[in-house]
């Protein structure tokens, strides 16, 4: 790392460790701070962005069943979030293997346990505030099992860490986070900082508590996806969103290079207000596609069950179901509804004659029949729609 490139500032400063002669450059980030100055173009790119959470936090009170949206969104925002670190699974693979019940291949795995860890976390802060203990569960909840699973799950990294090439070296390194005897100090300050009264705005909060701990890295790997993840955790104990309907790295992976070099930027220039607006433009555009989104299902949803208000059958009691989760099999259906093997597979057959599933093969153990509500999952899967 240049520490040339570096200026000392308020948010930190490039420093070495004193007396050791193998000592190579590295960041020291600063305490967290307490109050900001911000521009007219940040206030209002604020104001935006509070604006839109707050339509996606009406809707999600709104609608009858949330369950329809969550699910679909929380897979979008792990399988985004893991494809910016290089996953490369996709919604649909990640749906279907969901469907079957089957082995996942390696990229599969790690979108699987972002949901695991994600689960984890919403049930955590019910009952405890985001720290370290919180952190390290959902840590251990994202790597186990997976590739990673070596360096560590749950643990604060022991050693150094630097981020570049793969052949980097300290003195190659874009950038070298604090050293591990550093961590518990900048943790404690992290954590004082996310749950301390604050007369920040929220969302400055969130972008702050993002960036810091993207900086502090104090894991070995897996610290993009739980700073994202912890996002929509902070928004939800704030009481910002009821349900983590926003899935914010969409648009992270959309802008990746933005995205790191606006991260960057703080700690080389102090250039704090370029990240928040970036950060809070996110935060609306992925509100608003969410919104978009979710009202796309509603009226497709209010489309099935007109069609079948007069059908005394069991066939509305599928759409809950696939709206769920668009992959679908008889397997699943049969507990759900409480029917036989084929009586689950007749509901689905029904389904299909009135078009909304679409039989795509055989997946998984035992070779069973597996089915999509093409018109759902195309809602879900639709682009972003921005640039």
């Amino acid at each position: 790392m240049d520490p040339d490139r570096f200026v000392e500032s308020v948010f930190g400063r490039p420093t070495r460790r004193p007396g050791d002669r193998w000592a190579f450059d590295y960041y020291l980030p600063s305490s967290m701070p307490t109050s900001l100055a911000l521009s007219e173009t940040t206030i209002f790119a604020l104001s935006e962005a509070d604006s839109a959470l707050g339509l996606l936090n009406g809707l999600g009170r709104l609608i009858v069943d949330p369950e329809m949206l969550l699910g679909p969104f929380i897979t979008r925002e792990a399988v985004a979030s893991s494809r910016i670190e290089g996953t490369k699974a996709s919604l649909s693979d990640v749906m279907q293997a969901a469907a079957t019940a089957g082995p996942a291949n390696n990229d599969v795995a790690e979108v699987e346990r972002y949901l695991a860890a994600t689960r984890l976390g919403l049930e955590r802060i019910e009952e405890l505030p985001i720290t370290q203990r919180l952190i390290k569960e959902v840590h251990a909840t994202l790597m186990r099992g997976v590739r990673g699973e070596e360096k560590r799950p749950g643990e604060l990294r022991s050693t150094p860490v630097w981020i570049g090439a793969a052949d980097a070296t300290p003195e190659t390194a874009r950038f070298v986070p604090p050293l591990p005897e550093d961590l518990p100090d900048l943790l404690s300050d992290w954590e004082h900082f996310v749950n301390a009264p604050s007369k920040l705005p929220i969302l400055v909060r969130a972008a702050l508590m993002h960036y810091q701990f993207e900086t502090i890295h104090p894991f070995l790997d897996g610290n993009g996806r739980i700073s994202r993840l912890l996002v929509g955790l902070f928004l939800i104990v704030e009481n910002r969103l009821s349900r983590p309907f926003l899935y914010l790295s969409g648009y992270f992976e959309t802008h990746r290079d933005e995205y790191y070099d606006r991260l960057q930027a703080v700690r080389e220039k102090a250039e704090v207000e370029p990240y928040l607006q970036f950060f809070l433009t996110a935060v609306k555009k992925q509100a608003e596609d969410a919104v978009a989104r979710a009202g796309k299902l509603i009226e497709l949803r209010e489309k099935y069950q007109d069609s079948v208000r007069l059908d005394r059958s069991l066939l509305s009691a599928i759409i809950p179901l696939i709206f769920r989760s668009p992959f679908i099999t008889a397997r699943q259906v049969q507990p759900a509804l409480k029917v036989t093997p084929q009586g689950a597979r007749n509901i689905l057959l029904r389904a299909e004659e009135r078009g909304w599933l679409a039989s795509i093969g055989t997946a998984g153990r035992g070779g069973m029949t597996l089915w999509v509500a093409q018109e759902v999952f195309d809602v879900i899967a639709e682009p972003l729609g921005y640039r």
